[in-house]
């Protein structure tokens, strides 16, 4: 088993982080789980051997966190919810590393991404002038603060979960220094104007980072 980490989050909603590690092979990840034969008919029409082994590695991670089987399915907007359980969950994954976050009463968002992705598009995109001009100089700072960004956005458009957000206008990040870990404070503004206030956290490890958020 890859267990990477479990975290019990400090809230009264029973919320709880887990990240695997994908050391296995597709073959040992199948060994490993019981997916449910729905689900591993759908997998076996990925033709990407790293999406099915991210897949299997998320059904591994739910194997762990849950004492019973759970049946995952996803919404029509793609938001993955458990048939049999009333938790909620968001899922991430990368090619080494799949997260999955689950609350019993908050919504949920998590994010991760490699720090070993070209981070421009993200910087020309999905950040606010006011974003840009935060941004660190050296470049390895710079990059690693835009995944943050990136991440931090992205756990929040899983939480609030609406149809064609502008990341730039719509998601605002409060400017920060990464430091390994540490708290975001984020605004998320309605087509309507009202403003929303989540305070998200962030974790980088092994050239990754990983932002979640509860609200």
């Amino acid at each position: 088993m890859a267990l990477f980490l479990t975290k019990d989050l400090d809230d009264d909603a029973h919320s709880r982080l887990g990240i695997w590690q994908i050391t296995e092979t597709e073959a040992e990840l199948r060994e490993l789980t019981s997916v449910p034969s729905d689900e591993l008919e759908e997998i076996s029409y990925i033709k990407s051997e790293s999406l099915r082994k991210q897949k299997l590695a998320v059904r591994a991670l739910l194997d762990t966190l849950f004492e019973e089987k759970v049946y995952l399915s996803h919404h029509d907007n793609g938001k993955p919810y458990i048939e049999n359980n009333a938790t909620n969950i968001s899922i991430t994954h990368t090619d080494k590393y799949v997260a999955v976050l689950l609350s019993d009463i908050d919504e949920v968002g998590v994010d991760c991404e490699s720090l070993d992705r070209d981070f421009t598009a993200v910087e020309k995109k999905a950040l606010s002038q006011d974003e840009i001009e935060d941004l660190e100089d050296d470049a390895d700072d710079r990059r690693e603060q835009l995944a943050i960004y990136w991440c931090a956005k992205e756990a929040v458009y899983k939480l609030v979960s609406q149809h064609k957000v502008d990341f730039a206008e719509q998601i605002e990040v409060e400017e920060f220094r990464p430091r390994g870990e540490g708290e975001l404070e984020v605004t998320f503004t309605n087509k309507d104007g009202y403003e929303e206030d989540f305070e998200l956290n962030y974790m980088t490890f092994d050239r990754h980072v990983i932002v979640w958020a509860l609200g």
